[in-house]
This record gives structure tokens, C-alpha cells and sequence, in this order.
């Protein structure tokens, strides 16, 4: 099995190691996939919500030939194999070196370190524990076992993460046998341990957590440089909390603070007034809204009077029947409920402003027939959809079957002239 040398140095970057299997993978038109394994591996390979590492192998022939393939990707199998992921093959029994792309690997490690430190102050101060983690490509995430938590609480749980931080507490790694891991469980010192026997890993901060983890980490809280939430958010278990750390921290907040001054210089505000600006135009937009559809309503109003006036008149019931091209799906509907509020009155209105057409189908509430079972009805003839209640319906059609299905209806609606008992 192979010799997984990030367990004792998640520094290690360069290494020399031997070809112990090879296997293709796939090959799709000119371009093949590889799997090589290896007797020694500093690569890590995806596993705990940590993504794997990238590199490179580089071998070197008898005759000073050299071949340098690029490891993209690294998973581990059931059996504990660590593979690695090329485009180029290599012999078994090859001598290779090996380069760890430094800066994902710090990366990774800062995030990752980052998620310890910040599970357990939650888990401390507030007695909420993480049941999940995911390092993104732009942010992390920790799943928490609890519904909710203030703003101020989240705030002071980053708050005491960066003061740790800057502490520069040390993070270590030792390996202990499955009995003292089991006896740190029982005596507290351990939250939860993984179903497995033998030796198991565990990563310490100083005076703040010990965890079991084969991840890749710091070796002390200054070198994850500062950590941020970015946002919470409800999920089906619990709550999700979004973080960044170190490097990804910095570039956060650099494009935040690009996208305020933005803001600031678009509104010819200062940035500290572009959260009472917003909520100064959303209130103004608010009251927009409530006066166009008051607007709208009346506007509404003296359009249905006079389009009572043209109506189509059977037994007593107005029939209205028109197309808009300057009217949407949303009025149509409003002029619908006000033609309809009249006694003896049937609406068939249609918005031609996109393709399908939108269709409102209504009654007044003293006519027997439902508008939703015969629109549903007619819809389906035509292999479309839509549908609604007794009194008003909805669907779309296409331009082209706007006159027969129109000419259905308004039959239907012409044969029913007794009102409602």
C-alpha cells in the first residue's frame, strides 16, 4: 500500500518515488486517461470534503530522455489505492520526482485548518456542531446541527477565530492506536471518531480542538491568515455557514470592496451611505409599484366600462372578446376581474405581446359553467396546458391557435345565458 507521506508533512512538496501500476482509463478519440499509482505519495487525494491536489510526475529514460506528465486529478479506491490522474503513460518500475502544486496545496491547507478552528469554537460557545464539510473552489462550507444563529453570535464566533489566529496557537498531527483514540472519545476529549480500526490521525489546536483527520493543515493558526463568514443560510438539516480563509479572505474582500465603490460612484454617494441609499430607492420602488398598480386598476376600470359597450350580447350575457399587443399577461388578468365583477359577463382576453400568447378566461359569478374545466378542456384538444377555477382561468397558446380556441370557448360561453339559480 502506498506510503502517504502528507500524513506526517503537509509541506512536503517535492518528492522521488517509484511506478507500482499503471491502468487506462478511458481513451475518447485521440486522448487516453491514465491512473498510475505509486509506492510513496505526497499527493492528496480527494477524500473528507478536501478536493485533491494537482502536480507533476517527471521521468527520466536511460538514455536522459525526459518526460514530464501533469497530475490533474487524485482519488483513492476502496482498497486504499492512491491514484493519479494522467493524459500520458508510464512504465511500472519507473523511477519518477514528483512537484506538489504548492499554492492549491496552501490553499487547501488554510481552508481546511480554517474549518477546524472555526467548527470548534462553534461547538464550544455555542454548542452547535458540524455534521458536514465542503471546501469549494471559492469558499468553504460547514453544515451545523442547529436551526438558526444571530448575526451578532456569528460575528463574535469570527471574531474569536481571527484572535486565535492571530495568536499563532501550534497545529499538530500525531497518530495514536484505536484504544487511546477510543479512551480520548470516552473522556471527552474527542467529539466523534470514524468506523474503521487501526491508528488513527489526529490534528490538534492548540488548546482549542482535537479532531481525527487525514487532511492536509497549517502548522500553526497565523499561517491560515485570517478568516471570514461570508453568509449563512437555512438548510434541510440545519444551518450552512460560508467561510473563506487566508488568501481567499484577502480576494473576497478586495471584490466586495470593488463592488461597493462601484455602487458608491454609480449612486455619487460615499460608500458608507450605500445601504441607506438602497433602502431609500427600495422604498421608493415600493411605493412605485403600489401607485402603477393603482394605476393600472383604474386604468382597468374605464377600459372594461367601455368594453362592455361593444360586447357581443346573448341572452342577456356580454360577451367580451379582444387580443392586446400593448397589454401583458399581468393587466389582462385585472381587466378580466373587472369586466367579470358586472353581472352576466364573460371575459376572453389574450396578451399577444410574446409567443405563446398568454389567455384569461372568466365569468361573472351569477353563470353556471366552470372556466377552468372547459379552458383545461379546450387546451388539451389543442395538446396544450392551463387551467384554474370556476370563475377565472389561465394558459398560453400559440398565436396561431389564439381564433379556435377563442371560437370554442365563446361558443360554450354563448350556450350557457341563465344565471345561477
Amino acid at each position: 500500500m502506498v506510503d502517504r507521506l502528507y500524513y506526517t508533512d503537509s509541506f512536503l512538496t517535492r518528492f522521488d518515488a517509484v511506478v507500482t501500476d499503471i491502468r487506462l482509463v478511458s481513451r475518447t478519440g485521440g486522448e487516453a486517461l491514465w491512473q498510475v499509482a505509486l509506492d510513496r505519495s505526497a499527493f492528496y487525494p480527494t477524500s473528507g470534503g478536501q478536493p485533491f491536489d494537482k502536480g507533476n510526475l517527471t521521468a527520466t529514460s536511460r538514455n536522459g530522455a525526459v518526460l514530464e506528465v501533469a497530475i490533474d486529478e487524485v482519488s483513492e479506491d476502496e482498497q486504499g489505492e492512491v491514484w493519479h490522474y494522467t493524459t500520458k503513460p508510464l512504465v511500472a518500475g519507473t523511477e519518477v520526482q514528483a512537484t506538489i502544486d504548492w499554492q492549491r496545496r496552501l490553499d487547501h491547507m488554510q481552508q481546511h485548518s480554517g474549518q477546524h478552528l472555526l467548527s470548534a469554537i462553534f461547538s464550544r460557545e455555542l454548542g452547535a456542531h458540524t455534521v458536514s464539510f465542503h471546501l469549494g473552489e471559492e469558499s468553504s462550507t460547514i453544515d451545523l446541527n442547529t436551526a438558526s444563529i444571530a448575526h451578532a453570535s456569528i460575528e463574535r464566533m469570527e471574531r474569536i477565530a481571527n484572535e486565535i489566529i492571530a495568536q499563532d496557537r501550534s497545529v499538530s498531527i500525531r497518530t495514536v492506536s484505536r484504544e487511546q483514540a477510543d479512551a480520548l472519545l470516552a473522556a471527552g476529549q474527542l467529539r466523534k471518531l470514524p468506523e474503521r480500526e487501526g491508528d488513527i490521525r489526529l490534528i490538534e489546536i492548540e488548546g482549542i480542538d482535537l479532531n481525527a483527520c487525514g487532511g492536509t493543515h497549517v502548522r500553526s493558526t497565523g499561517q491560515i491568515g485570517g478568516l471570514a463568514v461570508r453568509s449563512t443560510e437555512k438548510v434541510r438539516h440545519g444551518l450552512r455557514v460560508e467561510f473563506v480563509c487566508g488568501l481567499r479572505a484577502v480576494a473576497a474582500a478586495r471584490r466586495d470592496f470593488s463592488l461597493l465603490a462601484q455602487s458608491a460612484a454609480a449612486l455619487s454617494i460615499s460608500a458608507s451611505q450605500v445601504p441607506q441609499s438602497i433602502e431609500r430607492m427600495l422604498a421608493e420602488t415600493k411605493q412605485a409599484a403600489k401607485d402603477r398598480q393603482k394605476l393600472r386598476e383604474e386604468i382597468a376600470r374605464y377600459e372594461a366600462a367601455d368594453l362592455l359597450t361593444k360586447a357581443f350580447t346573448h341572452g342577456g350575457v356580454h360577451i367580451v372578446r379582444h387580443s392586446f399587443v400593448d397589454h401583458d399577461a399581468d393587466y389582462i388578468k385585472v381587466l378580466a376581474s373587472k369586466l367579470t365583477s358586472n353581472a352576466g359577463a364573460v371575459a376572453l382576453l389574450s396578451s399577444t405581446q410574446q409567443e405563446p400568447a398568454s389567455v384569461v378566461f372568466a365569468r361573472s359569478a351569477d353563470l353556471k359553467f366552470s372556466c377552468g374545466e372547459l379552458l383545461k378542456s379546450a387546451l388539451v384538444e389543442l395538446g396544450l396546458r392551463g387551467g384554474g377555477s370556476s370563475t377565472m382561468a389561465q394558459g398560453e397558446v400559440p398565436h396561431s391557435a389564439l381564433k379556435t380556441l377563442f371560437d370554442r370557448l365563446e361558443a360554450t360561453a354563448r350556450a350557457s345565458t341563465l344565471p345561477e339559480a
